[in-house]
This record gives structure tokens, sequence and C-alpha cells, in this order.
């Protein structure tokens, strides 16, 4: 009896360290390569061209890592570990972060169709219809006032209708002066002052917040999109890419597969996006054969530099090449030879 009390003991005991091990969420996630989906059956132009090669939208997978995982990842390259709270910021939900991430997925959408409607001379109008707030900073007052998702409505009684409006109007402002911040919150108007602070890296004042605007973008022909779940910005110049190539009768992807990343503003410049050296190593196990990357005008650390340097360190034949706007890209398309 003793012996099988002992059985039923150790055997309940591996049954624990198992389901700890392969089950038990860790307050850390872990961040790996992705894919590098083809745009077509997600970006459709009405009566779009067709073209011989393919646009690839790149990602990172990641999530709440177990045990198991997070032991892993600390041996395996390109995992990254981080802590919950370096993903989801304090005070901020799942729901609310995924909210934002989606937001700022429509957000590059709708830069990247003003950025190829207008490089393809094809119909474009711009509907305002307000700014919201996408991120907070910590200790800092704005806090302790805004939170995300508010409609900022004005700032010492200038409209505000696009986040522009906002950041050019704080431009002549100096740390420690006060601004009134009308918002919306809940269909609730609310007048609060707000301390400005100094930004972190550069000379000069900020109020503590990113913002996002709401437009409406009305093309000729229409454009749909479907990205499900996925979210953030750095799809945005593949996507302005994709539109191009799909409102203009020339094929820019002259049969190659074709990758890239990095946000999209709505003047055509590209941005910096996190996990290059990931999407890099998704994009070569998929097949792509040319990738663009972020060069930052050429800054030490740049996402380029990292992206040239992990396929040095993968040994692939992708060709890695730097972008600072959707002209650059462009550019490099219409000078490629197309394969033999």
């Amino acid at each position: 009896m003793n012996q099988n009390k002992r059985y039923y003991l150790f055997g309940a005991i591996v049954l624990i360290l198992v389901f700890f091990l392969s089950f038990y969420r860790l307050p850390y996630y872990v961040y790996q390569p992705g894919s590098a989906d083809a745009l077509n059956p997600i970006v459709a132009v009405d009566d779009g061209f067709e073209s011989e090669g393919d646009m690839h939208l790149v990602t990172v997978r990641g999530g709440p890592a177990t045990a198991i995982q997070y032991a892993l990842a600390k041996i395996r390259p390109f995992h990254e570990v981080y802590k919950k709270e370096e993903i989801y910021p304090e005070g901020v939900s799942n729901n609310e972060y995924m909210h934002a991430q989606l937001q700022l997925m429509e957000s590059s959408q709708e830069a990247a169709t003003v950025v190829a409607y207008k490089a393809a001379e094809k119909e474009l109008n711009i509907e305002y219809k307000g700014v919201y707030v996408m991120s907070v900073m910590d200790d800092v007052q704005a806090s302790d006032v805004l939170k995300i998702g508010d409609r900022i409505i004005k700032v010492d009684n200038q409209p505000i209708k696009k986040s522009e409006d906002l950041l050019d109007y704080v431009k002549s402002k100096e740390v420690g002066d006060e601004v009134e911040v009308t918002f919306e919150r809940k269909q609730e108007k609310q007048t609060k002052t707000i301390e400005m602070v100094k930004h972190p890296d550069e000379d000069r004042a900020i109020i503590g917040i990113t913002l996002v605007t709401d437009r409406d973008v009305v093309v000729e022909p229409p454009v749909n999109f479907s990205s499900g779940e996925i979210g953030g910005p750095s799809a945005g110049l593949m996507f302005s890419l994709e539109i191009y190539d799909q409102l203009t009768e020339q094929d820019i992807t002259k049969g190659y597969q074709l990758a890239g990343t990095g946000s999209i503003s709505y003047e055509g410049e590209v941005g910096r996006i996190g996990g290059i050296d990931q999407k890099v190593v998704a994009a070569d196990k998929d097949g792509v054969d040319i990738f663009f990357a972020p060069n930052e005008g050429g800054e030490q650390g740049s996402n380029y530099q990292v992206a040239k340097q992990t396929a040095e360190e993968i040994g692939t034949d992708m060709k890695v090449v730097p972008v600072d706007t959707f002209d650059d890209a462009l550019h490099y398309l219409e000078g490629v030879q197309a394969p033999e």
C-alpha cells in the first residue's frame, strides 16, 4: 500500500510538473520569425492588374511563454524574450492593446492607399474625422488625464482635425508650459490642463502622447483589405507597393517574390519597425527574392543595417534593399532586370 502511494504521489508530481512546463504562462512573451504571406488575398483593387510575382507581408509570431518556450527561446537564434510589461504598458488591457494595434494597421492601410493612389494619379478624396490617443508615456502629467482611445478635439481652443495639427501647434511650446486639452471619452467632453514635458531623446517639449488620425479615404477604383487580426503599422510600405502594382498596367514585380517591412506616412516616408531580423529570417524561409528595409537616413543601427547583417548570418541569396521612401522602392523595382 505504501509503495502504491509513492507511485501515485510520484505520478501526481510528474503531472503537475508537465502541466507547469507545458501550459502555465509565465509573465514573459516570446517572439520569433513568422511568415511571408502573399498580399494578393489581402489587398484587392477593383479590376486591378495582375502580376507574375508577388508582394508579401512579413510577420513576427509571438505570445505568452510557457517555461519550455522560455528556455528554448534563450538558446534559439532570432528568438526574443520580453517581460509582459514591455509588451503591454501598465494599465492597458489585452483588449485595449489589440484595439490599438488594429487601429495602427487600419491607419497604415489608409496611408498606403493615399501614397499609392497619388503615385498612380488615380482619384482620391480624404475626410478627416478626428484624432485619437494611441499611447501615453509613464510618469508625465498626461498619464493622469488622458487614456488610450480618447478623442482630442481642441488644444487651447485650436481645433484638432489631424495629428499634424496638434504637433504643429505645440512646436512653439517649452518644457513646463501648460496647454488646455479638450477631449471626448465615452461621448462625454472634458477639458483639462496638461503640463508639457521634455522629449526623452530630443530637445523639445511634448505632451507625452502618441496619436492616430481617423480618416475616411475614398478612392476610385475602390480598394479592399482583408488583414483579419494582423495588427501594427509595419506592413505600410508593402501595402503601398501592392496597391500601386494593381493600379498600374506595368508589372513592377517583374516575376520576383518581393517582401519588406516599414511603416508608411501619408507623405510616403518609410519608418522604422521592430523585429527586423526575425522578418528577414521569415522572408528567406518563404523564398523571397528581394527584401526592402527602412534605411532611416543611413543612421547607425538602422533597420537596414540589422537586416543586412542578419541576411549575412543566415547565408541567404535574398537581396536586402535600403529604402527611405516609397519612391525609393518604386525606383529600385523600375530599374531591376526581370529574371531570365
